[in-house]
């Protein structure tokens, strides 16, 4: 099946697709995104997904490129285009093209719009839930207003790159006083002995995580106790689970931190649970 991208108004084939070289999103990270997971052909939470898009935007003072009813049509028609029944869609805009100058060019320039879709085996991710991943804790070396999904990506990247190195799925940063903020593509989670979620509040330093919300919404249905607060990595080393939540993971448990094993090393009750519900938690858009 050829691959179809969305890029400025028109679907090309994956070959054709391009920006232009003096794209601020590739000069200058000058962008932001979101990824959405694709479940049986329809978009899980796309409007808090476009919801987040929109203040990432504002936060850049990058002008909206189009209405977000025009942006959930080109989701779910890129979808549509590529075929995909499970898998993940990425939607990106860029302050749009411009001579390199950093200071912002005219907020009359046409954004750039990039969407693309493509499909995933189910069978695989949930071979790897059941087995759960390794996670390495990393210093945290990112901006300050990790709150904005931008396009600037390279310390998530390095630390993607060091804890396959070292055999872990996911790495785990640490703040400067010894907090875990999150993970390099995901937020972080942890189980006390006694049952209560733990995962670190909303704020500069951390993505507030569209799968994070969701997530919390379904403790509350399912009656589970909940805190934000933030928590060591000793902590979660010693908690009974551990799991992570993203749109291209949903729940995944963590069975190992630092080579130090999780509970017994399997995933627990509590996080199995919440994965097997978290689709009836989610908001599912149907074209």
């Amino acid at each position: 099946m050829s691959r179809i991208v969305y890029v400025n108004g028109r679907y090309l084939p994956y070959a054709q697709a391009c920006v232009h070289v003096e794209d601020r999103g590739f000069q200058f990270a000058d962008g932001v995104y979101e990824v959405c997971e694709v479940r049986e052909g329809a978009l899980v939470d796309e409007g808090p997904h476009l919801a987040r898009l929109g203040r990432s935007l504002a936060e850049l003072a990058i002008p909206e490129p189009m209405s977000m009813a025009a942006l959930a049509h080109i989701m779910r028609e890129t979808v549509r285009r590529n075929r995909v029944r499970n898998g993940l869609l990425y939607l990106q805009v860029t302050r749009g093209t411009a001579p390199r100058d950093f200071p912002f060019p005219s907020p009359e320039i046409e954004r750039t719009v990039v969407c693309i879709a493509w499909p995933r085996a189910p069978d695989l991710l949930e071979a790897q839930a059941v087995r759960g991943i390794a996670v390495k804790s990393l210093p945290d070396i990112r901006w300050r207003r990790c709150n904005i999904k931008t396009v600037m990506l390279l310390p998530a990247c390095l630390a993607k790159e060091a804890a396959r190195n070292d055999g872990a799925h996911e790495a785990w940063f640490v703040d400067g006083n010894g907090f875990v903020t999150e993970g390099a593509s995901s937020n972080a989670w942890i189980v006390l002995d006694g049952g209560a979620v733990i995962t670190r509040q909303i704020g500069p330093d951390i993505l507030s995580g569209v799968t994070r919300a969701t997530l919390i919404e379904g403790l509350a249905k399912e009656g589970i106790s909940f805190m934000e607060r933030p928590f060591r990595l000793t902590e979660a080393q010693s908690a009974r689970e551990a799991f992570i939540t993203s749109a291209s993971n949903t729940v995944m448990p963590v069975v190992r931190i630092d080579g130090v094993t999780i509970g017994d090393g399997k995933p627990g009750p509590i996080t199995r649970t919440l994965r097997s519900k978290f689709h009836q938690f989610a908001a599912i858009s149907v074209s």
